[in-house]
């Protein structure tokens, strides 16, 4: 039985990941420093038939990283700074846990002899692509418009020299704006899903940055998880850089009308200054993922948004 394991397994994406491994009943060793995870978030993950491990500790620290690492089969490496917007403000500390976080747990998985190592890159790198209504597909070339974009490139290279000198194999999976259960809508950086959501439920005017109609290909988290785990075994997947989402664009308005429709909500949102940094049209090409994960979503975006208002309005958001 293969052990995997999950840098930033507490947090919003890799304890999903966790709790679909330990259902199937593998072995999950859980990585993270706790800064943004929660130990709550891995209760549906302890209740797998798997066995669970949980150890605390930074990627930034690489002794932690090769004790970590001892006896593993594949890493899902989930562990990141995320947001735009603190990059901006503090560039130094996204750097840090993105790009030498990354190059120690792709060197900690190299000495250990780890069989693939699958990283959580993201649909930033691509910046703004003209025309603006094109997919954006993996052989473009990077655009970063902000340091948390330029933070995931150095990883993506990190991970494509680590393929070519030392034969790791790594795979570089693009995340579009995923969304779902356990997404903190607390955060003062917290992603526009969760923001939305519990504004609405609560009565409240969301806060739309810019004219809203910025566009994202928004993706349920069980389509994540699911890249993920094809990722781990596909024979083709190694060296690759694959995107991962819905293959359509929504535009922020267009979210907050599907909310208020699920919600029975007629707020009207107020509107701030844009961010800078931010791209404005996001959307995925996804023959890459077709062709080398056999990856087709199976939830859609109005389906995943039903699904996290059926979770909120029962009280089990954060299960």
């Amino acid at each position: 039985m293969p052990t995997y394991l999950i840098t930033g397994g507490a947090g919003f994406i890799g304890s999903h990941l966790a709790q679909a491994l330990t259902a199937q009943g593998q072995t999950v060793r859980v990585f993270d420093n706790l800064t943004s995870g929660k130990m709550q978030n891995l209760r549906a993950a302890r209740r797998g038939k798997g066995e669970f491990s949980f150890i605390e500790g930074d990627i930034r620290d690489l002794q932690t990283c090769q004790q970590a690492m001892q006896g593993v089969d594949y890493v899902l490496h989930q562990a990141a700074r995320p947001s735009v917007q603190r990059s901006i403000e503090n560039p130094l500390a996204t750097h840090e846990v993105n790009a030498t976080g990354s190059l120690n747990i792709l060197w900690a998985a190299k000495e250990a002899g780890v069989k693939r190592v699958v990283v959580a890159s993201s649909s930033s790198i691509y910046g703004d692509v003209k025309p603006e209504s094109a997919p954006k597909e993996e052989a473009l070339p990077p655009k970063p418009l902000s340091p948390y974009a330029v933070s995931k490139v150095a990883m993506e290279n990190y991970c494509t020299a680590f393929y070519n000198v030392y034969g790791l194999e790594t795979v570089r999976l693009r995340y579009f704006n995923v969304f779902g259960p356990r997404q903190d809508p607390e955060s003062p950086y917290a992603a526009v899903v969760p923001k939305f959501l519990f504004a609405l439920q609560e009565g409240q005017a969301p806060t739309v940055l810019g004219d809203g109609r910025q566009s994202r290909d928004f993706t349920y988290v069980d389509n994540v998880v699911a890249a993920n785990l094809a990722a781990c075994t596909a024979p083709e997947a190694p060296g690759q850089a694959i995107n991962v989402a819905a293959g359509v664009s929504h535009d922020l308005l267009d979210l907050l009308q599907v909310l208020g429709e699920l919600l029975g909500s007629e707020v009207e949102p107020k509107f701030g200054p844009a961010r800078s940094g931010e791209v404005r049209y996001s959307l995925a090409s996804l023959e890459q993922a077709k062709q080398v994960l056999g990856y087709a979503p199976k939830v859609d975006f109005r389906q995943g948004l039903a699904r996290l208002v059926e979770l909120a309005r029962q009280g089990r958001y954060a299960d």
